[in-house]
């Protein structure tokens, strides 16, 4: 089996990309989201370590934010709670998905994770900074100071670009970026 790691910049496009694929999917936010709306064993973990901000479950992304304000720290223990859930969620779906030809992986944290092997085809999103922040201001309940300490625990762009395999450029025009995953698809095959 392949399998394809999608990286780029928040707001970037990844999660449009790895949908237009065509391939099965594992999207690490939505995924992250059904733990904070179901997951009791994670909520009452995340309660125990910060009772003063995660208080009801489902889990808010609002209490989640002010926790992170707070202090950015904060932000690798939510992390250090959460992700074995996502692991466990990620082991399952290559398994349901083992007889597949190709998966992609939407995890905006792969290299970070080291969720990465030698054998996984990196797709890297170039997009233009100020094309991204545009499309990022209109999104709902946007924080610049929560982006910014988001950012920081990320690596930089250039070093995911330099692990790629593969670059697509995404300049917010369906009709070409459809034409680039064309393109890819040709390439995997």
């Amino acid at each position: 089996m392949k399998i394809i790691g999608i990286l780029g910049d928040i707001g970037s496009g990844k999660s449009f990309v790895a949908k237009k694929l065509g391939y099965p999917v594992f999207n690490a936010d939505l995924e992250i989201n059904k733990i904070y709306k179901k997951n009791l064993k994670c909520f009452k973990k995340l309660n125990k370590s910060f009772p003063r901000y995660i208080k009801s479950f489902p889990i808010s992304k609002r209490e989640l934010s002010n926790l992170i304000l707070v202090s950015s720290k904060n932000l690798k223990k939510i992390g250090h709670i959460v992700h074995p859930y996502v692991q466990k969620n990620l082991k399952n779906f290559l398994l349901k998905n083992k007889n597949k030809k190709i998966v992609t992986l939407d995890i905006p944290l792969l290299l970070e994770n080291k969720i990465e092997k030698k054998n996984f085809i990196l797709i890297f999103i170039k997009t233009k900074k100020a094309d991204v922040f545009k499309r990022l201001k209109k999104r709902k309940g946007f924080n610049k100071r929560l982006y910014d300490l988001i950012k920081k625990n990320q690596f930089k762009l250039s070093y995911k670009q330099k692990k790629s395999n593969i670059s697509i450029r995404n300049n917010f025009n369906k009709k070409s970026l459809l034409k680039e995953i064309r393109r890819i698809k040709t390439i995997l095959k």
